[in-house]
């Protein structure tokens, strides 16, 4: 997994003449924005319990408020990387956040169920947009390698972290304020990188203005949603429902159908160029494994703590601010050390998979400090290795006019992937719980330990993944 090289298409991209102090306003800008989009999926999981209760909605309802929004966020990333390639990436961006914060403030002043969901699929709609321009808007305007490190530095730290923040600051605005405050947050973020882009990100398109592909946006639209919604279902109405196999099959053969069909059309939505090249195609396999394994360490982890140990949500979100901490440290770091991204991202995924063999020892009377804080403070190095230096490569050496698709799949590989792994490891977590509980039917603290051997089951296969992965990190 080498750097791009020189040579590599893209090499003689079209580049953003922006003077270094503009530069940095935008890298500040495009991080608040990519925060923003972030820190929504956890920040909202902090207020669902307070919205079920104002809104009276069911326990299956709240999985939709969830669902609504991965469906439309991972199904039309593609679509809206490319519509950056085609069309000034500036006022993509600034309709992406115009239109996340429009869509916030319905979901935050919802009178129902109904109008909840809406929002929420509306948010995805538009994080769909937003999320490609603003990686996009970084690859055009940092060119020069050391700086460009650097930055992608900060960008991969704020990819990785967001979500510990999002669970710091979904618990503050809960307890203190109300869950409607998790959602209309986002009009205060947004109105800010609206005028930060106004000011500090220039307008301009392609060279080469792409097209788009319309029919391999249909399947690829259609293959992704199917592939979310089928890892989505899973979750709640098992894997062996007609329906969740039904959708995973026809996601299967609808991307199968994406890929033949990109390899001959005339404007291909995905041009081959992008993935083909050994070390971005790497970069590109690290992300998803890497989602997999860790979009779902978060949540177990979370509820370990909530459930388990009894921690409140804000003191949750608070017991994970030594893992953002390290990965700002790691992630800004990585740009300075004097070794390629191959061995950063493979030290990276061992490093996650040492931190997460620490999370298997934990018990129901484990402490925070001799278990959890040193495994956080080791998946936080890692963690910050990797994004840092996977986005880095997926996005080095490419023309202007794909530069916006190729930041669309790096939000996609993550989106699918966690969507996957959320799905497969709660199912692995519920179904040695409910060993578990058939052996110890009663005792002390039954359900308690139940579920926690089903975490650290979790916790070990999700190390297994992010071992493969080094393997995959060496190798490719």
């Amino acid at each position: 997994m080498s750097a791009a090289s020189p040579g590599a298409p893209g090499a003689g991209v079209a580049k953003d003449d922006a003077t270094p102090d503009r530069r940095w306003l935008v890298l500040a800008v495009v991080a608040l924005a990519q925060l923003m989009v972030v820190l929504d999926g956890t920040i909202v999981n902090i207020a669902l319990p307070s919205a079920q209760q104002a809104l009276g909605f069911s326990d299956s309802g709240r999985q939709w408020v969830v669902t609504a929004y991965a469906l439309s966020f991972g199904s039309l990333l593609l679509v809206g990387g490319r519509l950056g390639d085609m069309f000034s990436r500036k006022w993509v961006f600034v309709a992406g956040l115009v239109g996340f914060a429009i869509a916030s403030a319905i979901g935050g002043g919802a009178g129902s169920f109904v109008v909840l969901v809406t929002a929420r699929a509306l948010q995805g709609v538009f994080g769909a947009v937003l999320a490609p321009s603003a990686l996009g808007t970084l690859v055009s305007v940092f060119t020069d390698p050391r700086e460009r490190a650097r930055a992608f530095g900060v960008f991969g730290s704020v990819a990785a972290g967001g979500s510990a923040v999002g669970l710091i600051l979904g618990g503050v605005l809960t307890e203190y304020f109300s869950w409607r405050w998790c959602l209309f947050i986002n009009l205060v973020f947004a109105a800010i990188a609206v005028a930060g882009a106004l000011v500090c990100i220039r307008g301009g398109r392609a060279p080469r203005r792409p097209r788009m592909d319309w029919p391999g946006a249909l399947l690829a639209c259609t293959g992704l949603f199917a592939i979310v919604f089928g890892f989505s279902h899973a979750g709640t109405a098992g894997w062996t429902a007609a329906l969740t196999l039904g959708s995973l099959v026809g996601g299967v053969v609808l991307l199968a159908g994406f890929i033949l069909a990109e390899r001959h059309a005339r404007h291909p939505l995905l041009p081959m160029r992008v993935i083909v090249d050994r070390a971005r195609g790497g970069a590109y396999v690290a992300l998803g494994i890497s989602g997999i394994a860790i979009f779902g360490t978060f949540l177990f982890l979370t509820f370990y703590l909530q459930v388990v140990k009894g921690d409140s949500p804000l003191a949750t979100g608070l017991l994970f601010l030594p893992m953002t901490g390290s990965i700002l440290i790691s992630s800004n770091l990585s740009g300075t050390i004097g070794v390629g991204p191959r061995a950063l991202i493979a030290a990276g995924m061992l490093l996650c998979a040492g931190g997460l063999v620490l999370l298997t020892q934990v018990t129901v009377t484990s402490s925070y400090v001799s278990v959890v804080l040193p495994a956080l403070l080791i998946l936080g190095v890692g963690l910050g290795l990797i994004f840092a230096q996977t986005i880095n490569t997926a996005t080095a050496g490419l023309a202007r006019e794909d530069s916006g698709v190729a930041s669309a799949l790096v939000n996609t590989m993550q989106q699918v992937g966690g969507s996957i792994g959320t799905s497969a490891l709660s199912t692995i977590a519920l179904s040695v719980a409910a060993t578990y509980l058939i052996g110890h039917p009663s005792g002390p603290q039954a359900a308690e330990i139940a579920a926690t051997h089903g975490y650290t089951t979790a916790f070990a296969v999700s190390a297994g993944l992010l071992g493969l992965g080094f393997i995959l990190a060496l190798v490719l």
